[in-house]
C-alpha cells in the first residue's frame, strides 16, 4: 500500500468550484476587495458608454491594481499573468484574465480619480477607528522617472550638436548640387541624410525651446525673489536707520544656463541627487504619515530636487481633507524642510511645526537628554518658539517620532512592495500613480491593523 498521496489531475470536480473557497477568510486579497466594493464609483461606473460588449467593472479593475502594487506586482501584463498563475489575483478577478492593454488603459484613464478613492479609503480607516490623525511626518524620497539620465540633453551640448548638424547638412547639400558626385561614399543616400539630421534638428529645437521656457519661468521666480528681499532689507534700513549687515541679495540672471537639462523621454523629470551617492533621473515623492497608525495622509510627487518649497502645498492638502478626518495638531519634519515662511505656514493651519534646524549630533553628552531650556520670552517669534519646544525633553521624544514613522513606510514600499520606479511618464500620470501606490500601502497597512478578531473571521 502507497504511503503518498494519490496524485491525479484528471478527475473532474464532482462539484462546481467557488472562488471563496481558494483564500482564507484573513487574506489581503479578500480585504482589498471588500474595502474597494465598499467605496462609492460612481464617477467610474457613469465614465462607461454602455456601447459594445460588457465591460469589466471598474471595481475589479481597481482591485487588481491595488492588490498588485501592495504585492510588488505593478506592470499591467504581469498583473494580467498574476490572474492565471495566482489564486489571490484569480479570486479577485472572479477567474476572469482581464488583459494587459484594459488593465493599463484604466489606469491612465482615470489616475485622476485615484485622490478621491484615497481619502474615501482614509474615511474607512477613521469609521473603522484605526487611526486619530493627531501627530504627523512629513517627508519625501527620490523615485526613478521611467526615463534614463542618459536620455537628458543639456542646453550647452543641444547647442553643440546643433551647430555640428547644420554643419553636415550644408556639406551635404553641397554635395547633392555638386556636378561630380565621385566624392559621394559608396551606398550612400544624400536625402535621406539630410532628412535624418533635420529631423534630429527639429527635435533639438524643441527641447532647446522647453528650456528656454523653464529659464524665463525661473527668471520670474527668482526676479520676484529678489524684489522682495530688497524691499524687506529697504524697510528694515528705514525703520533702524542703519544699514543691514550681510551681503545684499545679487540680481538673478536671465536665459538659460549651459547645464539646464531637458529629458526627451520624460520632460517632465530632473536628475536628482540620490542616497548612496550619484544622481539619477527622478521625481521627489512626498507623503504625510501619521505617526500613530503609519497610514498616508495626503502623497504628493513634486520636480523640486529639494524640499525647502513642499510645506505649503501639502498643508494645503491637508486642510482640503474632509471634516471627519481630523487635522492633525503635530508636524514633524527634518531639517530639509526648515524656514521660517515654512514654520509661519504651519502656524497660519492652526498645526504645531516640529522641524529641525540642524542635524543633531550622533553622541551627544548624555546629560543633554535630561536638561530643560529656560523660559521662553513672551514675545518669541514661531521659529523661537519652535527651537525652544525641540529643546525639551516633551519636544524630543515627539520629534523622535518622525524617522519610526514616516520612513519605514518609504522602506516597506521600495523594498517590500518593490516599487523604486514608476511605469508612468509626466507629472501628472506619476502623481496618480504614486496616489495608487501610498493607496495600496494604506489598505495593506489597514488590513494589518485589523482586530485579530476580524482577521480570523
Amino acid at each position: 500500500m502507497s504511503h503518498f498521496r494519490l496524485i491525479d489531475r484528471d478527475t473532474d470536480y464532482l462539484l462546481p468550484p467557488s472562488v471563496q473557497d481558494w483564500l482564507p477568510a484573513s487574506h489581503l486579497a479578500r480585504y482589498v476587495v471588500d474595502v474597494v466594493e465598499s467605496l462609492d464609483l460612481s464617477e467610474l461606473e457613469r465614465a462607461y458608454a454602455g456601447r459594445g460588449s460588457a465591460a469589466y467593472h471598474p471595481a475589479l479593475l481597481l482591485s487588481l491594481l491595488i492588490y498588485g502594487y501592495a504585492t510588488g506586482t505593478h506592470s499591467s501584463r504581469k498583473i494580467e499573468r498574476a490572474t492565471y498563475d495566482s489564486l489571490a489575483f484569480r479570486f479577485i478577478a472572479c477567474d476572469q484574465h482581464p488583459d494587459h492593454d484594459t488593465l493599463a488603459t484604466f489606469r491612465r484613464r482615470f489616475g485622476e480619480h485615484f485622490s478621491a478613492i484615497f481619502v474615501q479609503v482614509l474615511q474607512v480607516a477613521c469609521e473603522n477607528q484605526l487611526t486619530r490623525f493627531g501627530t504627523v511626518s512629513l517627508d519625501g524620497t527620490k523615485i526613478h522617472a521611467n526615463a534614463s539620465k542618459h536620455s537628458a540633453l543639456s542646453y550647452g551640448h543641444a547647442e553643440k550638436i546643433e551647430a555640428q548638424l547644420k554643419a553636415e547638412v550644408q556639406e551635404m547639400l553641397e554635395l547633392a548640387e555638386a556636378a561630380d558626385q565621385s566624392t559621394v561614399p559608396d551606398g550612400m543616400s544624400l536625402p535621406e541624410e539630410i532628412s535624418r539630421r533635420e529631423e534630429r534638428l527639429e527635435a533639438i529645437a524643441q527641447a532647446k525651446a522647453k528650456i528656454e521656457a523653464r529659464a524665463r519661468e525661473r527668471f520670474e521666480r527668482e526676479q520676484a525673489e529678489y524684489e522682495a528681499k530688497q524691499a524687506k532689507r529697504a524697510a528694515k534700513e528705514a525703520a533702524t536707520g542703519k544699514k543691514p549687515g550681510g551681503k545684499p541679495p545679487q540680481p538673478p540672471e536671465a536665459g538659460p544656463r549651459p547645464d539646464d537639462q531637458v529629458n526627451l523621454t520624460d520632460e517632465d523629470s530632473r536628475i536628482m541627487k540620490v542616497n548612496g551617492g550619484g544622481f539619477e533621473q527622478c521625481y521627489n515623492a512626498q507623503v504625510v504619515v501619521d505617526t500613530e497608525s503609519m497610514l498616508v495622509m495626503v502623497p504628493h510627487v513634486t520636480q523640486a530636487t529639494n524640499d525647502k518649497e513642499q510645506i505649503g502645498p501639502m498643508v494645503e492638502k491637508l486642510q482640503a481633507l474632509p471634516e471627519e478626518i481630523n487635522p492633525p495638531e503635530t508636524l514633524l519634519a527634518d531639517t530639509g524642510y526648515f524656514s521660517e515662511k515654512n514654520v509661519e505656514t504651519c502656524h497660519a493651519a492652526a498645526i504645531e511645526p516640529l522641524i529641525a534646524v540642524g542635524r543633531d549630533e550622533h553622541h551627544p553628552h548624555w546629560r543633554e537628554r535630561f536638561e530643560e531650556p529656560g523660559p521662553l520670552s513672551e514675545a518669541a517669534s514661531p521659529v523661537e518658539q519652535m527651537k525652544h519646544r525641540l529643546k525639551t525633553q516633551a519636544g524630543r521624544a515627539a520629534y523622535g517620532l518622525r524617522k519610526q514613522t514616516v520612513e519605514p513606510v518609504f522602506g516597506i514600499i521600495k523594498s517590500v512592495m518593490g516599487f523604486r520606479q514608476f511605469m508612468l511618464r509626466g507629472l501628472d500620470k506619476v502623481g496618480n500613480e504614486w496616489t495608487l501606490a501610498c493607496l495600496a500601502w494604506n489598505l495593506k497597512r489597514m488590513a494589518a491593523l485589523r482586530p485579530q478578531s476580524a482577521q480570523w473571521a
